[in-house]
């Protein structure tokens, strides 16, 4: 009999009448949006910015993050799907209910829905607004990396640490205690939202051009690359592969945040 683990037995439906439901994913994942607007909201005021465009940021950033999540996860894990049906595979893609969401393609629908808010808002400056993004985009991930939680779904690989956690309601895997790979990154994720609202409270408009943008990117996707390692891959296709999807697609964005990061620090050294 195992002793060191923690059995984990949560339903990821809150409640249920009839055909509708409420899931933990969802009210997490609906929480990290209420939340994100209000941090947003007290960021406008203090920088005296049009608090009427919030409304419009707020869908910008709803259609951007759900859009290129969904998008992402079907073409970067499901893509090989295209050419066995191509109207179902793009019907499936973009016509809810929605069974698969990538983080890294949330990432980049931000980065092209706030591209299309600075174009359609001239005045603000494209990393200005990428800079507040990420500190509520960090609270936001912690919010549903906890809902992957609640789902018992990402599970991370088995150990016997007595941290490990036995997923009762996952019946993908063979039941055995596994990292809570999770956790591992919510944690993360609200750490580094400490962080960056740390940072920001310091600087506040002062803040150097693209710094909370490249740490942003180099913490989140840095670990995340770790992370995967304690985690089952996502796809079959990835058993293969000497590096799964996950890290192959972090790769390029820590890169990229390096050299944001690196570009702000020699554009405005910190006093």
């Amino acid at each position: 009999m195992l002793i060191n683990q923690i059995v984990w037995d949560v339903s990821p439906t809150i409640v249920k009448i009839g055909t509708f439901e409420i899931r933990w994913y969802g009210l997490l994942f609906a929480m990290g949006f209420l939340f994100g607007f209000q941090i947003i909201a007290r960021v406008f005021k203090l920088e005296n910015r049009d608090e009427k465009d919030l409304d419009k940021l707020l869908l910008t950033m709803i259609l951007s993050i759900v859009l290129g999540a969904r998008i992402g996860h079907y073409v970067f894990y499901e893509g090989g799907h295209f050419m066995d049906n191509p109207l179902a595979f793009l019907w499936d893609m973009l016509i809810p209910p929605y069974s698969g969401l990538a983080s890294h393609g949330a990432a980049f629908g931000v980065l092209i829905g706030l591209i299309i808010f600075k174009k359609r808002n001239p005045s603000y400056d494209y990393l200005w607004l990428t800079d507040r993004m990420v500190i509520v985009s960090a609270l936001g991930g912690c919010f549903i990396r906890f809902g992957n939680f609640m789902n018992s779904e990402i599970v991370g690989k088995a150990t016997d640490k007595p941290w490990g956690v036995l997923f009762k309601q996952n019946f993908e895997f063979v039941q055995v205690p596994r990292h809570p790979a999770q956790l591992y990154e919510s944690i993360s994720c609200l750490v580094l939202f400490v962080i960056l609202f740390f940072l920001y409270e310091r600087w506040k408009a002062k803040t150097p051009r693209g710094l909370l943008t490249g740490i942003f990117f180099v913490w989140i996707f840095g670990l995340r690359f770790f992370y995967e390692f304690l985690k089952e891959n996502q796809e079959k296709f990835e058993d293969t592969m000497a590096l799964n999807m996950g890290q192959i697609l972090s790769i390029p964005v820590v890169l990229f945040g390096l050299f944001v990061m690196f570009k702000a620090l020699r554009d405005k050294p910190i006093a």
